[in-house]
C-alpha cells in the first residue's frame, strides 16, 4: 500500500484535511463511531472521500440553480485533482489522497454522473434501470472504500456491488414516501404494474395490499443481494471487515424495519433505533474480537 501519511505536508493542506473531517462529523452521524476503529493515519483520506461524496450529492439534491451545470463545475474541478490545482479546498485534500492511494478518476466521475441522472430521470421503467443507477451512485463508494484499505482485485470489488447495491436499495425502500415528495419513484415501473400498484397510490400514502406486496418483492431482493454480498466479510481484515460487517447487518436491519410494519413505508419512515445501533456495533466487535477476527 502506498503511504498514507499526513505529516509533513503544507499548513494549507493540513487544514483542508481538518475541514473534511469537520464536514464528515456534522453530516455523517456514524463518522465519529467508525473513527473509533480506524487507523490514524486513514481517517483523513476516509474524510477526504466522503467529503467529495457529500459535496456531489448536495449539488445533486439541494442545491439552488442550474444544478447540472454546477454538477459540471464540480467534475472540471475534480479533473483538476488529475491533472493540475482544485479550487475547492476539500478536492485538494482528495488529490492529495488520489496521489497516496493511486485512485483511478472513475470512481468520483460516477458518482457526478448519478447525480446528473437524478436531474433528468425522475422514473425507472426496470429494475435493471435501477441496478444502473446503483452502479453509479453505490458501488463507486465501495471501490473506493476497498482501495483506501490497501484492496484491489476483482472478486472482492463484485462483492462490494452487491453489498453497496443492496445499501442503496434499502435506502429506495425505507425512503419511498421522501423521494416521492421530491419527485422521484426509485420503484420499477414494471414492478408497480405487475403489483396493480400506482402512483396515485404513493400521493395518498394508501399502502393497499398489492402495495405491500410489491415492498415485500423489492424487499427480498434487497435481502438476497445483501447475502451475495456478505462473503466480503471474511475477505478482509482488521477495521475493514468490521466496517463492511456493520454495514451489511445494519442494512438488513433496515429491512427488518420494514418488514416489521407490514410494508407501509408510506404512512411511516422505517428506521432502526440508535439503541439498536449502539447494540448492533457492540454485538459485531466484540464478537469479532472474541473470534480473534479483528
Amino acid at each position: 500500500m502506498a503511504s498514507t501519511a499526513t505529516h509533513n505536508i503544507p499548513p494549507e493542506l493540513e487544514s483542508a484535511y481538518r475541514e473534511c473531517i469537520a464536514l464528515a462529523k456534522s453530516h455523517y452521524e456514524n463518522f465519529t463511531v467508525a473513527g473509533w476503529f480506524l487507523p490514524k493515519r486513514l481517517l483523513p483520506h476516509v474524510a477526504a472521500v466522503y467529503a467529495y461524496c457529500r459535496g456531489v450529492d448536495d449539488l445533486g439534491d439541494e442545491a439552488a440553480g442550474n444544478r447540472l451545470a454546477l454538477l459540471d463545475a464540480w467534475e472540471a474541478d475534480l479533473e483538476q485533482a488529475y491533472t493540475g490545482t482544485p479550487r475547492a479546498p476539500h478536492l485538494r485534500a482528495l488529490q492529495h489522497t488520489i496521489r497516496a492511494f493511486s485512485i483511478p478518476p472513475e470512481p468520483f466521475r460516477k458518482l457526478v454522473t448519478a447525480n446528473r441522472m437524478d436531474q433528468t430521470n425522475r422514473r425507472y421503467a426496470t429494475f435493471g434501470d435501477v441496478l444502473h443507477y446503483c452502479e453509479h451512485s453505490a458501488n463507486p463508494v465501495g471501490f473506493l472504500y476497498l482501495l483506501l484499505f490497501g484492496y484491489d482485485d476483482d472478486e472482492r470489488r463484485r462483492l462490494s456491488d452487491f453489498t453497496c447495491t443492496a445499501l442503496q436499495l434499502a435506502n429506495f425502500w425505507q425512503d419511498v414516501r421522501r423521494d416521492w415528495d421530491k419527485g422521484r419513484v426509485y420503484l420499477p415501473q414494471e414492478d408497480m404494474e405487475r403489483f396493480g400498484c400506482t402512483e396515485e397510490h404513493l400521493a395518498e400514502g394508501v399502502c393497499t395490499p398489492a402495495f405491500r406486496e410489491l415492498m415485500a418483492f423489492e424487499v427480498e431482493r434487497a435481502q438476497d443481494l445483501f447475502e451475495r454480498g456478505l462473503p466480503l466479510v471474511n475477505m478482509l481484515q482488521g477495521p475493514a471487515r468490521l466496517h463492511v460487517k456493520l454495514f451489511s447487518l445494519g442494512g438488513m436491519r433496515v429491512l427488518d424495519a420494514i418488514r416489521a410494519q407490514g410494508y407501509d413505508v408510506l404512512s411511516k419512515r422505517p428506521t432502526v433505533t440508535g439503541r439498536r445501533k449502539a447494540w448492533l456495533i457492540a454485538k459485531t466487535y466484540l464478537g469479532m474480537k472474541l473470534t480473534r477476527q479483528i
